[in-house]
This record gives structure tokens, sequence and C-alpha cells, in this order.
């Protein structure tokens, strides 16, 4: 089965839901140390209307009715039985372009390389391959994101300060698949088998 990418940012986000085990590997060009590792990443669909998305919009002056929707992103030790730390999640929230919905910016109530609220711009290329520009007070940040298939996905990105790159990360991140997936995945498999 061919994959069909997401073209839009809720599209992307709707099939981001779910838990995502990340491996990332990190190259700094700097003296920091190693922050290489594996983590899940847990990414749910918020409404327009969500309470959270509405805060967003509002804490940086956008009309909330320009938002489409949004996500939160939680991240997580791998191995770790606790609940996600709130301290670790962000929101994001989607403003696409009026005219071309394969284009737009984003909110989100704190940035990955610093942790202030910001403002990203996005687009995905014809292939499906999403690319968003982030400008921090002092770096700049480019990710690209795509779908190999629907469980699998790839993230690449730089952030640059004023005297060059400064670091840049590579992410494979598999779904983790639930009991009823699992179940599902198992039917769908009998049926194949005995023909129906």
């Amino acid at each position: 089965m061919l994959l069909t990418p997401p073209m839009t940012m809720m599209d992307f986000f709707r099939k981001s839901e779910g838990v995502w085990f990340s491996q990332r590997t990190v190259h700094r060009f700097d003296s920091a140390g190693d922050e290489s590792g594996e983590s899940n990443l847990i990414i749910k669909v918020l409404d327009p209307d969500d309470r959270r998305v509405l805060e967003v919009c509002k804490e940086q002056g956008v009309d909330p009715n320009l938002a489409t929707g949004g996500a939160s992103f939680q991240w997580q030790g791998n191995l770790s039985e606790k609940e996600p730390d709130p301290n670790y999640e962000a929101i994001l929230v989607d403003i696409p372009h009026p005219h071309n919905p394969r284009l737009g910016k984003f909110l989100r109530n704190k940035g990955y390389v610093e942790g202030i609220p910001v403002i990203g711009v996005y687009h995905f290329a014809e292939d499906g391959v999403l690319t968003i520009e982030t400008e921090y007070e002092s770096n700049q940040g480019q990710e690209r994101c795509w779908f190999i298939t629907d469980n699998f996905r790839v993230r690449v990105s730089t952030v640059k300060i004023v005297g060059g790159v400064n670091l840049m990360t590579y992410c494979s991140e598999r779904r983790c698949v639930s009991s009823a997936m699992l179940e599902d995945l198992i039917d769908r498999n009998r049926m194949r088998a005995s023909g129906i």
C-alpha cells in the first residue's frame, strides 16, 4: 500500500497522533554533553476551541478564529512508568495560509531550542516533506519531518547560532502499537489468510 503523505498541518497532526518511540542522535559543535537517547513522544490532536489552543492564541495576540486546531506534544523517558511531566509538553497551534493550506505558521507556547513562546513558519513540499523554520532570540532552527510509512517517520533538524551550526539532530520514530491496533491487525491478517 502506497503512503499518502499529509499535506496540511492538521492532517500531519492527525497522522502523528499517538505514542511514538523516538531514537535520537545529536551532533553538537561545541563541548556540551551528548544528548542522544531514546524517549516516548506522545501527540494528541486539539480542536480549535480547546482551552490550550485559545490560551496560546491569547498569549501571542493572534485571533483564535484563524486557528484550525493544534496538538499537544509530550516527551517522556522511554522506560518511565510515571505520568508524563507537564514541564516536557509543548502546545502547537496551526494558522494556515488563507489561500494555500500547504503553507502557514504555527504558534508554540514554548520553543524546542529556547523555552519561550515562538512562531514558526512551515510548508509541505510536493513529496509531503514538512519543513519548519523557527526564529528564536539568539538561534535559528530548521526541522524537516516526513513519513516513511503510516507508523514510521523521520525528523532531522539543525540549530544555528551567530557563529554557525550549533547542533544537528536525527530522529527515527516508530509508532507504539496499542492493544486495540494489534487486535485489528490480527483480525485483518486472519481475514486475508482465510480469503474473506
